[in-house]
């Protein structure tokens, strides 16, 4: 399937900005699922310091300063994607318990690494009703399957209320108040999964805004959506599901950036200095076009 995306967040500042540095995480990544091309980021205004980098994940970056005064901020970024993501064979997945084990014995440790996202991050620590609620799931059986079943569950027991939480909203609340959006529910799962001794990364992205003929509009196609990837052994590796809709991420979903937590993927982020509070506005368009 291939897409074309755009992708534009606004800022509004009541007081001028001075002195602003930021990242920016917005360029669709490049991996064996999916391949970007056509790729164009338009900033306004235009930054004093502009270089491109890669972050420990592998996640494409803009570094970006400003030193002159602004009162907006205007990303654009527009990319066609193609995604050819098949179906894992999750049946070839170890035990929960000999995954756990697997984990633990990996060698390597870059970014890629299952040992990376173990334990807790800024935003992802244990919570143990949750901790309980994830293991009654996993049970002994075959870890794709349980984790499977876990994200059904969780579509199932969370409702999707837009505004009922907020970035800073924790675990533990996410998990106590059984609403939120898909941050929410991906920190529940990754939290819970990581606890449980199985790795498990936070990933941000975009999601088919129209649905194929004959199914249902998937909730988050409006914005920036973010799932989760769990570590299945050697053998299948990294592999997608959306607890936020219970469905494996397959050709609707593309990547843009991993990270143990949403600080990790955060689309913009970064430090300025003005007075009072900002306003900000953010668009996603994606549009299959064969």
């Amino acid at each position: 399937m291939r897409y074309a995306i755009r992708l534009k967040i606004t800022y509004d500042y009541p007081a001028a900005v001075t002195d602003a540095r930021h990242l920016l995480r917005v360029r669709p990544h490049a991996d064996a699922g999916q391949a970007p091309r056509n790729v164009r980021l338009a900033i306004t205004p235009r930054p004093d310091e502009h270089a491109r980098e890669r972050d420990f994940f592998g996640n494409d970056v803009d570094a970006i300063a400003f030193f002159a005064p602004h009162t907006e901020l205007a990303v654009l970024m527009e990319a066609e994607v193609a995604v050819e993501r098949p179906v894992p064979a999750l049946e070839l997945s170890p035990s929960a318990p000999s995954l756990a084990e697997e984990a633990l014995a990996v060698a390597t440790a870059d970014g890629t690494s299952p040992l990376n996202h173990l334990g807790a991050s800024r935003l992802i620590a244990p919570v143990a009703p949750l901790t309980a609620y994830v293991a009654e799931t996993l049970g002994d059986g075959l870890a794709g399957e349980a984790v499977m079943a876990l994200t059904r569950r969780i579509r199932d027991d969370f409702a999707y209320v837009p505004g009922a939480t907020s970035v800073g909203t924790s675990v533990a609340e996410a998990f106590a108040a059984r609403r939120g959006v898909c941050q929410d529910f991906s920190h529940v799962m990754i939290a819970g999964l990581r606890a449980n001794g199985i790795p498990a990364r936070y990933v941000s992205g975009f999601l088919r805004t129209e649905p194929p003929k004959g199914q249902p509009r998937l909730e988050g196609a409006d914005a920036m959506h973010a799932w989760v990837d769990v570590w299945l052994g050697g053998e299948l590796g990294w592999v997608g599901f959306d607890p936020t809709n219970g469905i494996l991420a397959g050709d609707d979903h593309i990547v843009v950036a991993v990270g143990r937590d949403y600080s990790d993927a955060l689309p913009i982020g970064g430090t300025f200095v003005t007075a009072g509070p900002q306003e900000t506005d953010h668009f996603v368009d994606v549009i299959p076009i064969g």
